[in-house]
């Protein structure tokens, strides 16, 4: 079985879910600030969030839980994420309304990004954003991604509806290219 490990940045722990996480996932879900991942009902959220958790068993590669180091607070989810309906990986991000405007969807998202390409020895990744989720774009920018227009989309999602961002590799970080100054 695999579960997901425990990774520590500066000020977070990427974990695995516990259960204690769901009540503010679902908030999340619930709420208007998940306009661009589709809201979802509490009992929809249920789903999402077992499957978030079960692709670590099924697939080695799932969501991480964001607990703050300084007083263990739960702060939101970043995933590594491939349900049936998506053609490639992707690295996704979301955060609770109160851990906002700190820099931790970039701190774990960097982390992810490296896990998928250092540990899992994985070629490419990408992040999958509402055309109108200018914060989300923006990150994806920040994290040296860029807009990939002729990679395939979730199935029956179009280019009005979804934009793919092509996260760089560590190599193309290091060798000094754009993404390196995004």
């Amino acid at each position: 079985m695999t579960l997901a490990p425990t990774i520590d940045t500066q000020r977070l722990r990427l974990r695995g879910h516990r259960i204690e996480d769901f009540d503010a996932y679902a908030d999340v879900f619930s709420s208007d600030r998940a306009s661009y991942m589709g809201q979802l009902k509490r009992r929809q959220a249920w789903f999402s969030f077992c499957s978030d958790v079960a692709q670590w068993q099924l697939f080695g590669h799932g969501a991480w839980g964001l607990e703050r180091l300084e007083d263990g607070a739960f702060v939101g989810q970043v995933a590594l994420l491939k349900p049936d309906h998506f053609p490639e990986l992707e690295l996704g991000w979301m955060l609770t309304s109160e851990a906002e405007g700190h820099g931790y969807a970039f701190e774990a998202a960097e982390a992810a990004r490296d896990y998928a390409y250092v540990e899992m020895g994985r070629d490419t990744l990408v992040s999958y954003i509402d055309p109108m989720n200018t914060r989300s774009i923006a990150l994806a920018e920040r994290l040296g991604a860029t807009r990939d227009d002729s990679a395939l989309r979730p199935d029956g999602e179009s280019l009005e509806e979804t934009v793919v961002y092509r996260h760089p590799t560590p190599d193309a970080l290091q060798d000094g290219g754009m993404e390196a100054y995004a």
